[in-house]
Protein backbone atom coordinates (compact mmCIF):
# COMPACT_ATOMS: atom_id res chain seq x y z
CA UNK A 1 0.00 0.00 0.00
CA UNK A 2 1.20 3.47 -0.93
CA UNK A 3 0.51 6.11 1.92
CA UNK A 4 -0.01 9.54 1.47
CA UNK A 5 1.43 10.96 5.02
CA UNK A 6 0.14 14.76 6.00
CA UNK A 7 1.85 16.19 8.88
CA UNK A 8 1.43 19.55 10.80
CA UNK A 9 3.81 22.17 8.72
CA UNK A 10 5.46 23.79 11.93
CA UNK A 11 8.09 21.16 12.82
CA UNK A 12 10.34 18.88 11.30
CA UNK A 13 9.35 15.25 11.11
CA UNK A 14 10.86 13.55 13.55
CA UNK A 15 11.47 16.98 15.80
CA UNK A 16 14.77 18.20 16.68
CA UNK A 17 13.59 18.74 20.64
CA UNK A 18 9.77 19.02 21.45
CA UNK A 19 7.38 17.96 19.40
CA UNK A 20 4.64 15.02 20.74
CA UNK A 21 3.00 14.59 17.33
CA UNK A 22 6.08 14.55 14.90
CA UNK A 23 8.03 12.34 17.14
CA UNK A 24 4.28 9.81 17.04
CA UNK A 25 4.51 10.43 13.31
CA UNK A 26 7.99 9.49 12.56
CA UNK A 27 7.28 6.35 14.72
CA UNK A 28 4.42 5.29 12.84
CA UNK A 29 6.18 6.01 9.33
CA UNK A 30 8.69 3.76 10.55
CA UNK A 31 6.31 0.93 11.55
CA UNK A 32 4.36 0.82 8.43
CA UNK A 33 7.47 0.79 6.40
CA UNK A 34 8.81 -2.22 8.60
CA UNK A 35 5.56 -3.97 7.46
CA UNK A 36 6.25 -3.35 3.61
CA UNK A 37 4.18 -0.22 2.72
CA UNK A 38 5.63 2.74 1.08
CA UNK A 39 5.10 6.10 2.62
CA UNK A 40 5.02 9.55 0.86
CA UNK A 41 5.07 12.05 4.00
CA UNK A 42 3.87 16.02 3.16
CA UNK A 43 5.92 17.94 6.18
CA UNK A 44 8.31 20.67 7.12
CA UNK A 45 11.56 20.95 4.79
CA UNK A 46 13.91 19.59 7.05
CA UNK A 47 11.88 16.34 7.99
CA UNK A 48 14.15 13.53 7.81
CA UNK A 49 11.73 10.33 8.35
CA UNK A 50 12.51 7.05 6.16
CA UNK A 51 9.56 8.31 3.80
CA UNK A 52 9.58 10.24 0.38
CA UNK A 53 8.78 13.48 1.47
CA UNK A 54 7.85 16.24 -0.03
CA UNK A 55 6.96 20.06 1.29
CA UNK A 56 4.70 22.74 0.27
CA UNK A 57 6.22 25.71 2.15
CA UNK A 58 9.33 27.28 2.37
CA UNK A 59 11.93 26.87 5.05
CA UNK A 60 11.10 29.20 6.95
CA UNK A 61 7.48 30.06 6.24
CA UNK A 62 6.01 28.10 9.13
CA UNK A 63 8.50 29.64 11.66
CA UNK A 64 4.94 31.33 13.65
CA UNK A 65 3.41 28.68 15.24
CA UNK A 66 -0.65 28.71 14.52
CA UNK A 67 -0.92 30.34 11.46
CA UNK A 68 -4.09 29.30 10.52
CA UNK A 69 -3.32 30.79 6.73
CA UNK A 70 -0.08 28.78 6.64
CA UNK A 71 -1.59 25.63 7.93
CA UNK A 72 -4.32 26.18 4.96
CA UNK A 73 -1.74 26.62 2.51
CA UNK A 74 0.25 23.46 3.96
CA UNK A 75 -2.48 20.97 3.92
CA UNK A 76 -4.24 22.62 0.82
CA UNK A 77 -1.07 21.79 -1.30
CA UNK A 78 -0.82 18.47 0.65
CA UNK A 79 -4.08 17.29 -0.75
CA UNK A 80 -2.97 18.70 -4.43
CA UNK A 81 0.07 16.67 -4.51
CA UNK A 82 -0.93 13.34 -3.31
CA UNK A 83 -3.08 12.38 -5.61
CA UNK A 84 -1.00 8.96 -6.26
CA UNK A 85 -1.21 7.13 -2.93
CA UNK A 86 -3.61 5.31 -2.16
CA UNK A 87 -4.60 6.26 1.16
CA UNK A 88 -4.28 9.40 2.78
CA UNK A 89 -3.70 9.79 6.84
CA UNK A 90 -3.64 13.25 8.14
CA UNK A 91 -2.46 14.48 11.58
CA UNK A 92 -3.49 18.48 11.39
CA UNK A 93 -6.98 20.45 12.00
CA UNK A 94 -7.29 21.82 8.96
CA UNK A 95 -6.58 18.98 6.64
CA UNK A 96 -9.48 17.07 6.80
CA UNK A 97 -12.26 19.80 6.82
CA UNK A 98 -10.77 21.45 3.56
CA UNK A 99 -9.41 18.37 2.06
CA UNK A 100 -11.31 15.40 2.71
CA UNK A 101 -14.64 15.89 1.30
CA UNK A 102 -13.22 16.64 -1.85
CA UNK A 103 -11.13 13.68 -2.40
CA UNK A 104 -11.63 10.91 -3.95
CA UNK A 105 -8.99 9.00 -1.76
CA UNK A 106 -10.03 7.39 1.25
CA UNK A 107 -9.00 9.33 4.42
CA UNK A 108 -8.27 8.34 7.87
CA UNK A 109 -7.48 11.24 10.32
CA UNK A 110 -5.70 11.13 13.97
CA UNK A 111 -7.17 14.02 16.35
CA UNK A 112 -3.90 14.70 18.75
CA UNK A 113 -5.56 17.12 20.57
CA UNK A 114 -8.63 17.06 22.93
CA UNK A 115 -12.14 17.03 22.16
CA UNK A 116 -13.13 20.36 23.35
CA UNK A 117 -16.09 22.61 22.16
CA UNK A 118 -14.22 23.52 19.31
CA UNK A 119 -12.70 20.72 18.22
CA UNK A 120 -16.52 18.79 18.11
CA UNK A 121 -17.46 20.80 15.67
CA UNK A 122 -14.58 20.72 13.76
CA UNK A 123 -14.66 16.54 13.68
CA UNK A 124 -18.48 16.27 13.45
CA UNK A 125 -18.04 17.38 9.78
CA UNK A 126 -15.24 15.43 9.16
CA UNK A 127 -16.43 12.27 9.94
CA UNK A 128 -18.82 12.61 7.07
CA UNK A 129 -16.14 11.60 4.83
CA UNK A 130 -13.19 10.35 6.61
CA UNK A 131 -12.34 7.72 9.51
CA UNK A 132 -11.65 9.67 12.79
CA UNK A 133 -9.45 8.15 14.77
CA UNK A 134 -8.98 8.54 18.84
CA UNK A 135 -5.48 8.00 20.30
CA UNK A 136 -6.71 6.87 23.70
CA UNK A 137 -10.17 5.07 24.96
CA UNK A 138 -10.15 7.78 27.34
CA UNK A 139 -9.83 10.65 24.04
CA UNK A 140 -12.61 8.47 22.29
CA UNK A 141 -14.93 8.78 25.34
CA UNK A 142 -14.70 12.42 25.25
CA UNK A 143 -15.67 12.37 22.01
CA UNK A 144 -19.31 13.04 22.05
CA UNK A 145 -21.68 11.98 19.29
CA UNK A 146 -18.64 11.75 16.82
CA UNK A 147 -18.12 8.54 15.38
CA UNK A 148 -14.55 7.08 16.07
CA UNK A 149 -13.87 4.66 13.51
CA UNK A 150 -11.28 3.05 15.82
CA UNK A 151 -8.40 4.01 18.86
CA UNK A 152 -5.20 3.25 18.09
CA UNK A 153 -2.43 3.89 21.01
CA UNK A 154 0.91 5.50 20.29
CA UNK A 155 3.83 3.67 20.16
CA UNK A 156 7.95 3.47 20.80
CA UNK A 157 10.69 1.80 19.33
CA UNK A 158 11.82 0.70 22.49
CA UNK A 159 14.86 -1.34 21.25
CA UNK A 160 16.51 2.49 20.33
CA UNK A 161 15.65 3.55 24.17
CA UNK A 162 18.70 3.44 26.21
CA UNK A 163 17.76 1.45 29.56
CA UNK A 164 17.92 3.36 32.75
CA UNK A 165 19.07 2.86 36.53
CA UNK A 166 17.90 5.99 37.69
CA UNK A 167 21.24 6.57 39.76
CA UNK A 168 20.87 9.98 39.55
CA UNK A 169 18.49 10.05 42.48
CA UNK A 170 16.41 13.02 41.21
CA UNK A 171 12.82 13.25 40.08
CA UNK A 172 12.52 14.22 36.43
CA UNK A 173 9.82 16.88 34.81
CA UNK A 174 8.86 16.79 31.25
CA UNK A 175 6.27 18.57 28.80
CA UNK A 176 5.79 21.97 28.02
CA UNK A 177 5.76 25.15 30.15
CA UNK A 178 1.84 25.33 30.43
CA UNK A 179 -0.36 25.35 33.70
CA UNK A 180 -2.09 22.01 32.73
CA UNK A 181 1.38 20.01 32.52
CA UNK A 182 1.60 20.90 35.98
CA UNK A 183 5.73 21.88 36.54
CA UNK A 184 4.48 24.49 39.60
CA UNK A 185 3.17 21.61 41.42
CA UNK A 186 5.81 19.02 40.53
CA UNK A 187 7.98 21.03 42.16
CA UNK A 188 5.92 21.51 45.23
CA UNK A 189 5.14 17.70 45.40
CA UNK A 190 9.20 17.25 44.89
CA UNK A 191 9.59 19.80 47.53
CA UNK A 192 7.58 17.95 50.27
CA UNK A 193 9.14 14.80 48.88
CA UNK A 194 12.48 15.73 50.00
CA UNK A 195 13.87 15.01 46.58
CA UNK A 196 15.63 16.83 43.66
CA UNK A 197 13.58 18.10 40.72
CA UNK A 198 15.17 18.10 37.11
CA UNK A 199 12.51 20.48 34.58
CA UNK A 200 12.65 19.91 30.84
CA UNK A 201 10.26 22.03 29.00
CA UNK A 202 9.34 23.61 26.23
CA UNK A 203 9.02 27.53 26.73
CA UNK A 204 9.02 29.42 23.14
CA UNK A 205 5.55 31.04 23.10
CA UNK A 206 4.78 34.27 25.29
CA UNK A 207 1.96 32.47 27.68
CA UNK A 208 4.92 29.85 28.36
CA UNK A 209 7.24 32.63 29.35
CA UNK A 210 4.85 34.80 30.94
CA UNK A 211 3.54 31.64 33.20
CA UNK A 212 7.19 30.56 33.99
CA UNK A 213 8.23 33.69 35.14
CA UNK A 214 4.58 33.98 37.05
CA UNK A 215 4.60 30.68 39.22
CA UNK A 216 7.40 28.45 38.54
CA UNK A 217 10.77 30.93 38.37
CA UNK A 218 9.71 32.13 41.80
CA UNK A 219 9.79 28.32 43.24
CA UNK A 220 13.65 27.16 41.82
CA UNK A 221 16.46 27.15 43.72
CA UNK A 222 18.24 24.79 45.97
CA UNK A 223 17.08 21.20 44.61
CA UNK A 224 14.64 22.22 41.82
CA UNK A 225 16.46 22.91 38.35
CA UNK A 226 14.72 23.89 35.16
CA UNK A 227 17.29 22.52 32.66
CA UNK A 228 15.62 23.90 29.38
CA UNK A 229 14.48 21.98 26.28
CA UNK A 230 15.67 19.06 25.55
CA UNK A 231 16.89 17.42 22.62
CA UNK A 232 16.09 13.46 22.45
CA UNK A 233 19.46 11.75 23.64
CA UNK A 234 18.87 14.67 26.02
CA UNK A 235 15.30 13.94 27.14
CA UNK A 236 16.59 10.14 27.40
CA UNK A 237 19.88 10.48 28.99
CA UNK A 238 17.51 12.85 31.97
CA UNK A 239 14.65 9.78 32.32
CA UNK A 240 17.27 6.89 32.46
CA UNK A 241 18.67 8.51 35.49
CA UNK A 242 15.39 9.61 37.26
CA UNK A 243 13.73 7.87 40.67
CA UNK A 244 10.77 8.38 38.43
CA UNK A 245 8.76 10.76 36.03
CA UNK A 246 6.77 13.23 37.96
CA UNK A 247 3.32 13.64 35.41
CA UNK A 248 1.18 16.21 37.91
CA UNK A 249 -1.38 16.82 34.78
CA UNK A 250 -4.32 18.49 35.39
CA UNK A 251 -6.42 17.87 32.47
CA UNK A 252 -7.43 15.02 30.29
CA UNK A 253 -4.70 14.50 28.40
CA UNK A 254 -5.54 12.11 24.74
CA UNK A 255 -2.56 10.19 25.79
CA UNK A 256 0.87 11.63 27.01
CA UNK A 257 3.98 10.12 25.16
CA UNK A 258 6.01 11.17 27.92
CA UNK A 259 4.98 8.67 30.07
CA UNK A 260 5.54 5.88 27.41
CA UNK A 261 8.70 7.40 27.19
CA UNK A 262 9.93 7.15 30.50
CA UNK A 263 8.77 3.49 30.94
CA UNK A 264 10.42 2.62 27.88
CA UNK A 265 13.77 4.06 29.60
CA UNK A 266 12.54 1.50 33.21
CA UNK A 267 11.50 4.84 34.66
CA UNK A 268 8.40 4.50 37.10
CA UNK A 269 6.05 7.06 36.20
CA UNK A 270 3.74 8.62 39.08
CA UNK A 271 0.67 10.75 37.83
CA UNK A 272 -2.75 12.13 38.09
CA UNK A 273 -5.27 9.59 36.96
CA UNK A 274 -6.83 11.81 34.54
CA UNK A 275 -7.38 11.19 30.85
CA UNK A 276 -5.31 8.20 29.36
CA UNK A 277 -3.00 8.11 31.76
CA UNK A 278 -4.74 4.69 33.56
CA UNK A 279 -4.42 3.29 29.95
CA UNK A 280 -0.69 4.00 29.81
CA UNK A 281 0.39 3.28 33.93
CA UNK A 282 -0.27 0.05 35.48
CA UNK A 283 -0.70 1.13 38.55
CA UNK A 284 1.48 -0.31 41.51
CA UNK A 285 3.23 -2.33 38.22
CA UNK A 286 4.74 0.18 36.62
CA UNK A 287 4.22 3.45 38.50
CA UNK A 288 1.22 5.09 40.45
CA UNK A 289 -1.52 7.09 39.98
CA UNK A 290 -3.13 9.66 42.27
CA UNK A 291 -6.38 11.82 42.04
CA UNK A 292 -4.34 14.46 43.79
CA UNK A 293 -1.04 15.78 44.72
CA UNK A 294 -1.12 14.66 48.00
CA UNK A 295 -1.48 11.05 46.47
CA UNK A 296 1.44 11.93 44.68
CA UNK A 297 3.56 12.54 47.20
CA UNK A 298 2.69 9.90 49.35
CA UNK A 299 3.36 7.56 46.15
CA UNK A 300 7.00 8.87 45.62
CA UNK A 301 8.73 6.65 48.15
CA UNK A 302 7.08 3.74 46.67
CA UNK A 303 8.48 3.64 43.10
CA UNK A 304 12.20 1.84 44.75
CA UNK A 305 9.58 -0.67 44.88
CA UNK A 306 9.31 -0.97 41.36
CA UNK A 307 11.06 -2.94 38.89
CA UNK A 308 12.69 -0.96 35.81
CA UNK A 309 12.76 -3.73 34.07
CA UNK A 310 9.08 -4.84 34.58
CA UNK A 311 8.29 -0.81 33.12
CA UNK A 312 10.66 -1.37 30.07
CA UNK A 313 8.84 -4.46 29.20
CA UNK A 314 5.39 -3.13 29.94
CA UNK A 315 6.34 -0.24 27.04
CA UNK A 316 7.76 -3.23 24.62
CA UNK A 317 4.37 -5.44 25.05
CA UNK A 318 1.79 -3.09 24.85
CA UNK A 319 2.91 0.05 22.99
CA UNK A 320 5.57 -1.00 20.22
CA UNK A 321 5.58 0.33 16.77
CA UNK A 322 4.64 -2.70 15.43
CA UNK A 323 1.13 -2.51 17.15
CA UNK A 324 0.76 1.00 16.33
CA UNK A 325 1.47 0.27 12.80
CA UNK A 326 -1.25 -2.67 12.63
CA UNK A 327 -3.50 -0.93 14.31
CA UNK A 328 -3.36 2.43 11.70
CA UNK A 329 -3.02 -0.21 8.83
CA UNK A 330 -6.43 -2.20 9.54
CA UNK A 331 -7.86 1.33 9.40
CA UNK A 332 -6.54 2.32 6.05
CA UNK A 333 -7.74 -1.36 4.84
CA UNK A 334 -11.44 -0.80 5.93
CA UNK A 335 -11.23 3.05 4.96
CA UNK A 336 -10.46 1.92 1.22
CA UNK A 337 -12.98 -0.59 1.56
CA UNK A 338 -15.96 2.11 2.53
CA UNK A 339 -14.90 3.81 -0.35
CA UNK A 340 -15.31 0.64 -2.72
CA UNK A 341 -18.34 -0.31 -1.15
CA UNK A 342 -20.04 3.68 -1.46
Amino acid sequence: MRIGMVAPPWLPVPPPAYGGTEAVIDGLIRGVVASGHEVVLVAHPDSSAPAEIRSVLPRGATDSIGQAATELAHVLGAYDILSDVDVIHDHTLCGPLVGAHASSTPVVVTHHGPFDDSTKRIFGRVARSASVIAISHNHAETAGDIPIAGVVHHGIDVATVPFGDGDGGYLAFLGRMVPEKGPHRAIRIAQRSGLPLLIAAKMREAPEKEFFEAEVEPLLGGEIEYIGEVDSKEKQRLLCGAKALLNPIAWPEPFGMVMLEALACGTPVVARASGAAPEIVSHGNVGFLGRSDAELVRAIPRVDNIDRLTCRTWATQRFSLELMAKGYEEQYFAALERVRAA
